[in-house]
């Protein structure tokens, strides 16, 4: 497959006969990218599998309302944010727990998931970061394992540089003390 850019994409996405090939190139450019982000968002294989798909199914239905004002990737790392915070919240409503809940006992599932390959370094990295609230653990991924730009960011989580800096910060000097202590 050869390599398009958002905008020849847009302009391919826009016509009937190459639709569907606008939007496989935009499924294999960004699936990944965006499935690594969701994963360490809920940690589970399966669940960030069925976010992911529902995140793409997001794209289809909007990508005729996209008007390109940010890149084709940053607009579906929103997409994939937001659907891994509303799953984290409908499994909240179902614990009836805090978000915070939550990841404990996403970290204990975690822990016994087929699909994690990491080591005990990682597996401590991966509880570490549950340990933070979910913003700061959302920025601290995007930042540390994206290698995103604040205000990329910004961009996706609608909030401010100051702000997510701060959230970063707090975030690695939370990390870095529980990985003393454990």
């Amino acid at each position: 497959m050869g390599e398009y850019n958002d905008k020849q994409l847009l302009e391919m996405f826009q016509n009937p006969e190459t639709r569907n090939l606008a939007f496989n190139y935009i499924i294999n450019q960004n699936q990944e990218r965006a499935y690594w982000h969701i994963r360490k968002i809920v940690l589970s294989h399966e669940d960030a599998n069925d976010i992911t798909q529902n995140t793409f199914i997001k794209v289809w239905k909007n990508l005729e309302k996209f008007k390109g004002d940010s890149k084709i990737y940053t607009w579906i790392y929103t997409i994939a944010t937001n659907e891994s915070i509303n799953f984290l919240n409908k499994k909240k409503k179902h614990y009836f727990e805090s978000l915070d809940v939550v990841s404990y006992l996403l970290s204990e599932n975690f822990s016994a998931d087929s699909y994690f390959d990491g080591d005990d370094i990682e597996r401590k990295l991966q509880k570490a970061l549950l340990t933070l609230p979910t913003k700061q653990r959302i920025a601290f991924n995007m930042r540390y394992f994206d290698n995103m730009k604040y205000d990329e960011i910004s961009g996706i989580l609608g909030t401010s540089v100051g702000a997510l800096k701060a959230n970063y910060h707090h975030a690695k000097n939370k990390i870095e003390e529980f990985l003393k202590e454990n």
